[in-house]
């Protein structure tokens, strides 16, 4: 497998410079380690770490994944170590191999965002936070904060008060207009938007009558999500001047050159590594060699390069 050339592939996403328009999607492959015995994570444009809590979380009980048709369920309960231990265990490595690590944080108060980009501001290896508002707001009843403009207004806001690393607001796709979240992130301060994380959906077990995950519903990737997916981003580029992350059901080359000209300037690649570890590479690959056969110099070039539909005839639709 070839290397993407730096020239080509490289892109900007605000404060925030990538050697390749591929990352690793947040809570698919750990803290990125887990994928060194099948390839070389610093030729990715970025790690981004499982979602990081102040303090240690043990997730949901089993069942925690399901099958579905074209993709998976999962309700893991944000299930991880804990900042204190990443910082220790984890991110050391992942400097010292000189990989680009984005970590994705979440809290169930506005609080605990706060206390976490407080540790995180400054601390070497890091590139930028990526903020998992698809939780819920203890603050406000349980609501998730994402689907609150302005609960994500007032999120974006603090976080930018406290840190200098730039910042990546996820969003949900749980929501009826994702515009309108996507604005409130905007002009509150966020530096980049990935969208979207998991729809929410449920699997049953016909034999036993009860739900197949121990938590009742879960959290639908994979590639059942693209077209969903596709649309949203397509929305949100029209809708803010932000540049913006895709994420949902990428599997090769062209479903992320998809996401590209629907108006996203990167990709972060989930569900795909859980069959195949080494997806992020194959699909960055397989991106530049897209731009080689048509001769584009520079894969920004294709960010929102969407043409009209075309009419029957094969020419481009009035309007």
């Amino acid at each position: 497998m070839t290397e993407p050339s730096r020239e080509r592939m490289a892109v900007r996403l605000g404060p925030l410079r990538l050697r390749a328009p591929v990352l690793t999607a947040s809570g698919t492959s750990g803290y990125g380690l887990d994928l060194l015995p099948w390839m070389d994570i610093t030729r990715l444009g970025g790690i981004v770490t499982k979602s990081l809590s102040l303090a240690p979380r043990e997730g949901n009980r089993p069942a925690r994944l399901a099958e579905s048709s074209s993709g998976m369920l999962n309700s893991i309960g944000l299930q991880n170590i804990g900042v204190e231990a990443f910082l220790s265990d984890r991110l050391p490595r992942l400097r010292e191999l000189g990989a680009t690590v984005i970590a994705n944080i979440f809290g169930e108060t506005q609080l605990e965002f706060e206390t976490l980009a407080r540790r995180l501001d400054g601390v070497p290896g890091l590139a930028a936070l990526e903020l998992n508002i698809s939780c819920p707001n203890t603050d406000r009843g349980g609501i998730e904060f994402g689907v609150d403009p302005q609960a994500v207004s007032q999120l974006t806001a603090a976080v930018r008060r406290i840190t200098r690393l730039p910042i990546i607001m996820k969003l949900s796709p749980n929501v009826t207009d994702i515009t309108v979240i996507a604005r409130a992130a905007a002009e509150a301060g966020a530096d980049i938007l990935s969208l979207v994380n998991t729809f929410t959906g449920m699997a049953i077990d016909v034999d036993r009558r009860r739900p197949v995950l121990s938590s009742g519903g879960g959290g639908v990737s994979g590639p059942a999500i693209k077209p969903l997916a596709i649309f949203m981003v397509h929305r949100v580029a029209r809708a803010v001047r932000l540049p913006l992350i895709g994420i949902g059901g990428i599997r090769s080359g062209r479903d992320a050159l998809e996401f590209i000209l629907a108006g996203a300037s990167a990709v972060e690649v989930g569900t795909a590594t859980f069959t195949e570890p080494a997806a992020a590479l194959r699909i960055a690959t397989e991106m530049e060699e897209h731009c080689v056969r048509h001769g584009i110099e520079s894969i920004g070039s294709l960010v929102g390069a969407l043409r009209p539909p075309a009419d029957p005839d094969g020419a481009p639709a009035a309007g």
